[in-house]
C-alpha cells in the first residue's frame, strides 16, 4: 500500500505554500497540507479538507481532529509510515489509505509527502497532497481479482493433476476426482465418470446418487444425453443454468432437479486420438463458462484422460498378470487326512508385474505329505514360468519317493539346467501324520514357524543350503535336514518374504511380528491365513505373498511344551555349528532361557564325541515336559554299541573333559542301549 522508495518528492510546491498554493492541485482534484512538525500543526486547504469529507469550521488543524474520518487501524498504518520515513532519513512517503465519509462509506485516498529538513538532518515540515484515490483504486482491485482467478484456475489445474499422479488403478482416478478432498480440489459438487465400450458409456463412478440416469448403468451413444451428446460430438457441453436441464434434457431432468445442481460442464476424456470416456462435473453456481473458465476444463480433462488411460491399461495389464499367475498354482488343494491345511496368495499391489511365490500341498505314500513353499527370483513372465516348471518337478522328484535332500538337490540342479540366470528359495517338509515327524530342507528361504498347540509361537532355526540353481554352480548339493515334532494341534507356518519384508522393518523384526500375531490369532487355520493376509490386503505391496498352514489334528499332547530332532552328518562343521544355534534358539523359546548356555555346552560336547568315535551321524533329540518342576531331556542318539567311558583328562588337558562337563552340568545323565547303536542323555531341571 506504501509507495516510498524515491529520494526526491514527486510534489513540486513553493518553499512559502500555502501563502500561494499551486492552483493545478485543485484543478486535478487534488489538496494540499503543511505540517509543521515542531508545533504539531498541520494546514489543509479547502480541497484537502473535501478529500476527507470535512468543512473548513470541522477542522482546527491538528491533525487528531482527521480521527473522526480515518479508521483507527488505517491511522495507525499511516502514523508507522511517516515515522519510519523520519527515522530512515527519506525525503518523500507515500500512502493508500481508506477514509470514512459522512454517509458511513469508505473511499480510497491517497497522501503524498515531501519531508523538509535542516542542515543536521532534522525533520521539520512535511509539505504535500491528498487525492480522492477510489476510482483509481477500483481498477487496481478488478485487476487483483482477475489475477486471483487466474491464479486460483491454475491452482485447480496444479492440484487435480498433483493427485492424478498417484492414481494407478481406475479406481484411485475416481477417488482422486470424486472423494471430498477430489470435490473441494475441482471446487465442484459433485462429479460422474463414464468409460466408452463398444458403443455403449458404462458408468464407472456415479458420484452423488441421482447425478446421472437412475438404474442405467449403460447407456447408448446416441441417446439424447450430456455424456452421450459428448461422446458423439467430441467436443464439451457446459449446461448454464438448471433451466437448461429442465428443457434441453427432460429425461435428465428428474434426476438432477432434487440436488443442489446448478450448472455442469462434460468433458471427453479423449486419449490416443480416440474418446475413452466422458466426465461430468458439477457446480452449485451457475455459470456463463467464459473463455478462461473453459480453457481451465479443457486442461483438467486432457491431464485426466491420460490419467484414466494409463489406470485403464494397468488394471488390464495386473488382471493379466493376475489371472497368470493363478493359473501356475494349485487349482485345488488335496484333502489331507489327520490334518487341516490352509494356503493364500497375493499378487503384488505395484505395476503389472508377476512374481514367483508359490505354495503346493503334495500327498506322499504311508499317510506322509509334502508342503511346499517358494519364490523365483525376479517379477516378471520369465519368474511365473520358472515357478510353474519348478513346482512341476518339485512334485515330480517327491512322487517318485525321494528323500527331501534328494527332491531338493534335483530340483536345484534342473533350475542350473535350464540356463537361466535366475535362482529361487524354497522350503520342502515331508510330514508323517501319524507319529508328527516332520523332516524340512530349506534352501535360502526364510524360516518357518511353529505355533504349539497351546499357544506359544517360536521361529524354528531350520539349518539351511544355497538357493535353488546357485547350489548346483556351487556344486554344494548336500541339503541338511531338520527334524521336528508336530504334537497334535501344533500349525507349522510356511511363507514367503512377502508376508515380512516392508519398507524400513528389518526381517527379524517383521518375524518377530508374525510370530506375535499367529500366537493371538484363531486356532482355525483358515480364519487364522485370513487374519495374517489382512495387513497384506490392506497396504499397498511392493511384493507376492504365498502363505501355506499346515495343522496336525487330535488331541493336543499338554505334557508337552516342545520336541526337537535333529540329524548331523560326521565331517560337516556347519552342520554342527547349526544344530549349536538351534539348540539354543529353541530352549529360549520355550522359557528355560537362563539355563541354554548349559544345554548348548552339553550337547556340543556329546555331538561332537559322537561324530569323533563312531562312523556314522549323530541324532540329537530334545525333549521338554509341560510340568511344574520341568525336567528337559536331551538324547544323542549314534550307530556305535561302544559305551562312552569317564576318565580323568591328561597331563595336556587336551581330552577327557567332555563327561567330566556333562557330569557337572547336567542334574542327571546316563547312557541307555539302541538297537545297533546307544543314547547318551542328560535332564535339566527347567522350573
Amino acid at each position: 500500500m506504501a509507495d516510498r522508495g524515491a529520494k526526491r518528492p514527486t510534489v513540486s510546491v513553493p518553499d512559502d505554500w500555502p501563502a500561494h498554493p499551486d492552483l493545478t492541485l485543485a484543478l486535478n482534484g487534488m489538496g494540499g497540507f503543511d505540517w509543521d512538525l515542531d508545533s504539531g500543526l498541520m494546514h489543509m486547504d479547502p480541497p484537502a479538507l473535501e478529500v476527507f469529507d470535512l468543512r473548513p469550521a470541522e477542522y482546527d488543524d491538528r491533525p487528531e481532529t482527521l480521527s473522526c474520518r480515518v479508521p483507527a487501524h488505517e491511522a495507525a498504518r499511516l502514523d508507522a509510515l511517516v515515522a519510519r520515513a523520519l527515522k530512515d532519513g527519506s525525503d518523500s512517503y507515500g500512502a493508500y489509505f481508506r477514509v470514512r465519509l459522512r454517509d458511513g462509506g469508505l473511499r480510497w485516498t491517497h497522501a503524498q509527502g515531501s519531508i523538509r529538513r535542516d542542515p543536521t538532518g532534522r525533520p521539520r515540515r512535511i509539505i504535500g497532497v491528498v487525492r480522492d484515490a477510489s476510482h483509481e483504486y477500483t481498477h487496481a482491485a478488478e485487476r487483483l481479482a482477475v489475477d486471483e482467478e487466474r491464479r486460483r484456475h491454475t491452482s485447480v489445474v496444479e492440484r487435480v493433476t498433483a493427485a492424478l499422479a498417484h492414481a494407478r488403478t481406475v479406481g484411485e482416478v475416481i477417488a482422486a476426482l470424486a472423494d471430498e478432498q477430489g470435490l473441494d480440489r475441482l471446487g465442484a459438487e459433485n462429479v460422474i465418470l463414464g468409460l466408452v465400450e463398444a458403443g455403449r458409456i458404462r458408468l464407472v463412478s456415479e458420484g452423488k446418487a441421482g447425478s446421472f440416469v437412475p438404474d442405467l448403468e449403460y447407456t447408448r451413444v446416441g441417446d439424447e444425453f450430456p455424456m452421450s451428446e459428448v461422446v458423439r460430438t467430441l467436443t464439451p457441453r457446459y449446461v448454464r443454468s438448471r433451466d437448461e436441464f429442465r428443457y434441453g434434457y427432460p429425461r435428465l431432468w428428474h434426476a438432477i432437479e432434487p440436488l443442489n445442481v446448478h450448472s455442469a460442464a462434460y468433458l471427453p476424456l479423449i486419449a490416443q486420438g480416440r474418446p475413452i470416456g466422458v466426465i461430468g462435473i458439477f457446480f452449485e453456481r451457475e455459470s456463463d463458462f467464459r473463455d478462461q473458465e473453459r480453457n481451465v476444463l479443457l486442461a483438467l480433462g486432457s491431464s485426466i484422460a491420460q490419467s484414466l488411460a494409463r489406470a485403464m491399461l494397468y488394471d488390464q495389464e495386473h488382471d493379466i498378470a493376475a489371472g497368470l499367475q493363478q493359473a501356475m498354482l494349485p487349482r485345488r488343494i488335496p484333502g489331507v487326512p489327520g490334518a487341516q491345511v490352509a494356503v493364500r496368495y497375493r499378487s503384488a499391489a505395484m505395476g503389472r508385474d508377476i512374481g514367483g511365490d508359490w505354495y503346493d500341498v503334495i500327498p506322499l505314500p504311508d499317510g506322509r505329505v509334502a508342503a511346499v513353499i517358494g519364490d523365483v527370483q525376479g517379477h516378471d513372465t520369465h519368474a511365473a514360468a520358472l515357478m510353474g516348471q519348478l513346482r512341476i518337478v518339485l512334485r515330480a522328484y517327491a512322487a517318485e519317493g525321494h528323500a527331501p535332500a534328494t527332491v531338493m538337490a534335483r530340483a536345484s540342479a534342473f533350475l542350473n539346467e535350464l540356463d537361466t540366470d535366475r535362482f529361487a528359495t524354497c522350503t520342502y517338509v515331508d510330514a508323517d501324520l501319524s507319529t508328527g515327524a516332520a523332516r524340512i530342507v530349506r534352501a535360502g528361504h526364510i524360516d518357518p514357524l511353529l505355533r504349539h498347540a497351546e499357544g506359544i509361537c517360536r521361529r524354528l532355526p531350520v539349518a539351511g543350503g544355497l538357493p535353488l540353481g546357485i547350489a548346483s554352480e556351487f556344486i554344494r548339493l548336500d541339503y541338511p535336514v531338520t527334524t521336528v515334532h508336530l504334537a497334535p494341534g501344533d500349525t507349522l507356518v510356511l511363507c514367503t518374504d512377502g508376508l515380512v519384508e516392508q519398507p524400513g522393518i528389518d526381517l527379524d523384526d517383521g518375524m518377530r511380528d508374525l510370530a506375535r500375531e499367529i500366537r493371538d490369532g484363531p486356532q482355525d487355520v483358515q480364519q487364522l491365513a485370513e487374519r495374517l493376509c489382512a495387513p497384506v490386503d490392506e497396504g499397498t505391496g511392493e511384493d507376492d505373498m504365498a502363505l501355506l498352514l499346515l495343522r496336525r489334528l487330535g488331541a493336543p499332547e499338554h505334557d508337552t511344551v516342545g520336541r526337537f530332532r535333529q540329524h548331523i552328518p560326521p565331517a560337516d562343521a556347519e552342520a554342527l555349528s547349526a544344530a549349536r544355534h538351534m539348540i539354543r534358539a529353541a530352549v529360549r523359546a520355550w522359557g528355560a532361557r537362563e539355563r541354554s548356555d548349559e544345554i548348548e555346552l552339553v550337547a556340543d560336547e556329546l555331538i561332537t564325541n559322537a561324530l569323533l568315535h563312531t562312523d556314522g551321524e549323530a541324532i540329537v533329540n530334545i525333549r521338554m515336559p509341560h510340568s511344574a518342576m520341568r525336567r528337559l531331556r536331551l538324547e544323542v542318539e549314534d550307530h556305535s554299541s561302544s559305551l562312552p567311558r569317564r576318565r580323568e583328562p591328561g597331563e595336556a588337558g587336551v581330552s577327557g573333559r567332555g563327561l567330566l562337563l556333562v557330569d557337572r552340568l547336567a542334574d542327571v545323565w546316563g547312557v541307555e542301549p539302541r538297537g545297533t547303536g546307544k543314547c547318551v542323555w542328560c535332564e535339566f531341571n527347567c522350573p
